[in-house]
């Protein structure tokens, strides 16, 4: 058994400390790889540098998250293209448009997100997606590529199954993280709901730690909850979870490469 944290962010100073020992401890929970989303300009060392560390088990992603976005966004862009020409990702990410707690720069995140998209396809890479209160704007930049959607996942997902539907018909995973553990989070309905050959697995560590964890820092090896979760909701075996989710991880990110 063996399983894919499809999103985690290892390079931040919450890991400052012991971040070797988060990675023995999620080898020993039987975590086989763990994709790094960037943030922008700022965390692309920290996260290159835990890549060069662990190149077999660390992958990298690049983009500008959306709560970084501001008016010079495009000047930010330029250098995000700059490292897509002499590095090697796995995705464009982690990218999209979040409204929770600002929106003062809407606008801006949302042609930072339609350019990435762009990227995303010019470069032939999948795409991360951050949906925060913003599923009706993502959406309509997505439409706007139709029909040449890229590949990607819809990062912690806690949209309604109408929007589950929406995301899958259009060709992308859904990352399924610790909130789908959370009481009333309602992603439990969702996840009965579809097939499980849509979703992957993730951490988004350190936060969103699942319950029994909750409150506490997130990291990898607290996938084996999540996935525990999926498997009692679906009624079928974690091994199962772990063999679907983490084919469709290496297919989309093409990690046996």
């Amino acid at each position: 058994m063996q399983f894919v944290d499809t999103h985690s962010h290892l390079y931040l100073p919450e890991f400052d400390n012991d971040r070797d020992e988060v990675i023995n401890r999620a080898k020993l929970e039987e975590i086989e790889k763990i994709c790094l989303p960037n943030i922008d300009t700022r965390s692309v060392k920290p996260m290159m540098d835990l890549v060069n560390k662990y190149p077999d088990f660390c992958f990298p992603m690049m983009g500008l998250h959306p709560t970084s976005v501001r008016k010079n966004y495009q000047d930010v862009l330029k250098i995000v293209q700059e490292y897509l020409l002499k590095e090697t990702f796995i995705a464009i990410g982690e990218i999209g448009i979040d409204l929770y707690w600002d929106n003062t720069y809407k606008k801006e995140q949302m042609k930072a997100f339609g350019e990435q998209i762009g990227l995303a396809i010019d470069n032939q890479l999948p795409v991360v997606i951050h949906i925060r209160e913003s599923f009706d704007e993502v959406f309509h930049i997505l439409d706007e590529f139709k029909p040449e959607y890229p590949e990607g996942i819809f990062h912690s997902f806690t949209g309604n199954l109408d929007q589950a539907y929406r995301a899958i018909a259009m060709g992308f995973k859904l990352g399924i993280g610790g909130i789908v553990t959370f009481k009333n989070a309602g992603l439990d309905f969702v996840i009965k709901n579809i097939d499980i050959k849509h979703i992957v697995l993730e951490t988004d560590s350190p936060y969103l730690a699942p319950v029994p964890k909750r409150g506490k820092r997130n990291e990898s090896s607290y996938l084996v909850y999540t996935a525990r979760k999926i498997a009692q909701l679906n009624n079928i075996t974690i091994e199962k979870i772990a063999e679907i989710t983490t084919q469709n991880a290496f297919d989309l990110f093409n990690l046996n490469n």
